[in-house]
């Protein structure tokens, strides 16, 4: 009969194999991060950096939008500009479109799964609360003024909504009517980059957030 491993033993050799990985292949993931984060330095690096996987690109893309979705504070816009430089508008704005439903999807029902205790780790406990009241007090209308809003956390308001009582398909659909302008603005962007761009995405932003405060402002009057 074979003995099975004590727990100690098993965890020391589990550590020991990954020193020994690091050690063998630490040039190789240094050489593999510093690459990646020289990637996103700029528009130009970001779409030389998903063009050079060749016929994977749209692939490389899609993770890169889930990954920031979901855990890494990175520059979606970036991202989504990037596609639509590579892959003209239409591909490219379906392209980031459902790519970052994917990765608002994943935030959901990681929330839902481990629960606000592990949760609070990314997103603290009164985030969640407040959230949750903003959501009973606008509904699904929540979630769609968040994601019209660039200056949010795209992470933190999926995380919280999994904490929630909302349901996953208001969720769903408030999140892809919210995506779906600036999506459409930076892929156009990205299609006729130009000098200017950088401007323009500024002033988009600042027009769009402002005109969300004057919305909300305004139904706030008419309902008091």
């Amino acid at each position: 009969m074979s003995k099975k491993l004590p727990g100690n033993t098993l965890t020391f050799l589990t550590v020991g194999i990954a020193i020994l990985c690091l050690v063998l292949f630490f040039r190789q993931i240094q050489e593999f991060l510093l690459e990646f984060i020289a990637a996103f330095q700029s528009i130009e690096t970001v779409r030389e950096y998903i063009a050079g996987y060749g016929l994977f690109a749209p692939f490389i893309s899609a993770i890169l939008m889930i990954f920031q979705s979901v855990i890494a504070p990175l520059p979606a816009f970036l991202i989504t500009i990037a596609n639509g430089a590579l892959f003209g508008f239409w591909w490219g704005m379906l392209l980031s479109w459902s790519s970052a439903m994917l990765g608002a999807a994943l935030c959901f029902y990681i929330a839902r799964f481990l629960g606000a205790k592990h949760v609070a780790r990314i997103v603290s406990q009164p985030v969640v609360n407040k959230t949750d009241q903003f959501i009973q007090k606008y509904g699904n209308y929540a979630i769609l003024i968040a994601r019209l809003i660039p200056y949010i956390p795209f992470d933190v308001v999926s995380y919280a909504a999994g904490l929630t009582r909302i349901r996953f398909i208001g969720f769903w659909l408030a999140t892809g009517m919210g995506q779906l302008p600036a999506t459409a603005v930076y892929t156009y962007l990205g299609n006729r980059i130009s000098t200017h761009t950088k401007l323009m995405l500024f002033g988009f932003s600042v027009v769009i957030s402002v005109s969300i405060v004057i919305w909300l402002v305004k139904g706030r009057n008419h309902s008091n």
